[in-house]
């Protein structure tokens, strides 16, 4: 644990106020939820809630079987970072911070498919060269709330993804935002 060095006092209403500082550096925003852990030395620690890290074995299998089904790279993001990948990116990018203009696109939810021109970097110290292939990305719903993505990225430059690719990463976000309602 990293100490910070600010101390805050609890108001009347059991409320502690997370320094701006924090917050932005964390991307904690307005609504954002948070996990209450405590410890047996009275320690309280608040960590971001993320639904699709609940499944978060469960995405990886799924990342597996979307790249064997469709023969891209398949990969599923939380709205922090990336929680499962298919393929041989795995280590590169798996538990790494999405990019802010993928960060973007979820928070639009809508649908985004790019060609080899208009490729977006997937994470924060992404490598333009791997990742500026044509993309099909599309925002995972769960409560009416945005709580990641599933992106799919072709393997080779120059290939342009489909309808049927856009397809099937919609009913992919779909099943996953189901799987977190139950």
């Amino acid at each position: 644990m990293k100490a910070t060095g600010v101390v805050r006092r609890i108001d009347d209403l059991g409320r502690i106020v997370i320094p701006k500082e924090i917050r932005k550096t964390l991307r904690i925003k307005e609504g954002s939820p948070l996990e209450i852990f405590t410890e047996k030395e009275g320690d309280i620690i608040l960590r971001k809630y993320s639904p699709i890290g609940e499944i978060s074995n469960f995405s990886t299998e799924y990342a597996e079987s979307l790249a064997k089904v469709t023969d891209l790279i398949a990969i599923i993001t939380d709205k922090d970072v990336v929680i499962a990948c298919s393929g041989t990116q795995k280590k590169d990018i798996l538990e790494q911070k999405i990019s802010s203009d993928l960060e973007k696109i979820i928070d639009k939810r809508d649908t985004f498919v790019s060609d080899d021109n208009s490729a977006i970097l997937i994470t924060e110290k992404g490598n333009k060269e791997r990742e500026s292939k044509a993309q099909v990305i599309v925002p995972i719903i769960s409560d009416s709330e945005v709580t990641g993505a599933i992106v799919l990225i072709a393997k080779e430059q120059g290939v342009k993804l489909g309808k049927d690719v856009e397809q099937i990463a919609k009913v992919a976000a779909n099943f996953l935002g189901n799987q977190m309602e139950i």
